[in-house]
């Protein structure tokens, strides 16, 4: 039996829902997110626990090393550290003229910290001014996207995170309203009107998620399963969205995408 915890955007729920998870003695806990993992990692050092979609499980102190992660916790990362500043390079690329390119993000991502060093480093090189941004709600959302205006924001990085993975239409259709060019993490953004997403399908990873649990519940030890790191990676541009905010896609750009959404 597979039993479901979800606490959408609220990471201070998590302990609670790892804790009854333990509680009820399941054979596996499959996380997804830093916070998630986190959390399971402070409720068990026994009951296995495959992550998902975590950014760097050594530097957030999850596991010991990639190769050999030790104690019960194994899984994949989605390396949206060192992505978010590839995101960031891209916009600066697409949007020459922005000086100013926001950065938004949950306050309550574990590694939130990690993300913004990462992205202010690309800043500083490409010399453009990094306004950081945090929101946690849906309504928190809007009111950033509000304040773009007086920041003189020319673009916009939307940090990954679980919560903003499924506010697709929102942040669409608030970067469409504002004319806001918005670079994301999630390939399915561009999809839905999104302008670009720079980042790796996660479809694939689930399904080795699921392969990981296999393992591990016929008696493979998590700490024998190394994490693993994706070694493909999807641009997705959608030009339709691009002529709608004036802009022409660089043919660097386009000779790089995987996808183009005409």
């Amino acid at each position: 039996m597979i039993e479901y915890r979800w606490a959408e955007g609220q990471n201070d729920r998590l302990p609670s829902l790892a804790a009854d998870l333990v509680a009820r003695k399941v054979d596996l806990i499959a996380a997804i997110g830093g916070g998630a993992a986190l959390a399971s990692k402070n409720a068990t050092s026994t009951i296995p626990v495959v992550f998902m979609g975590v950014a760097d499980p050594v530097a957030t102190g999850l596991v010991t090393s990639f190769a050999r992660p030790g104690g019960n916790l194994t899984g994949f990362s989605n390396m949206f550290i060192e992505l978010q500043a590839k995101r960031l390079e891209l916009m600066s690329e697409l949007v020459p003229q922005a000086s100013v390119i926001a950065l938004l993000m949950n306050p309550t991502q574990p590694n939130s910290e990690l993300q913004i060093r990462a992205v202010q480093e690309a800043a500083r090189e490409k010399g453009v001014r990094l306004p950081v941004l945090m929101a946690g709600t849906e309504s928190k959302i809007d009111a950033a996207f509000a304040s773009f205006g007086q920041q003189h924001v020319g673009a916009l990085v939307v940090a990954g995170d679980a919560f903003f993975s499924s506010r697709d239409e929102q942040f669409v259709g608030l970067a469409a309203r504002y004319k806001v060019p918005a670079i994301y993490m999630w390939p399915y953004f561009a999809t839905a009107g999104g302008l670009i997403s720079y980042g790796i399908d996660n479809i694939p990873v689930w399904r080795d998620a699921g392969i990981y649990a296999s393992r591990i519940l016929k008696g493979t030890k998590p700490a024998d399963l190394p994490v693993q790191q994706p070694t493909t990676f999807e641009l997705v541009v959608n030009l339709k969205t691009a002529k709608a905010l004036g802009l022409t896609i660089p043919p660097a750009i386009l000779a790089r995408a995987t996808e183009v959404i005409e």
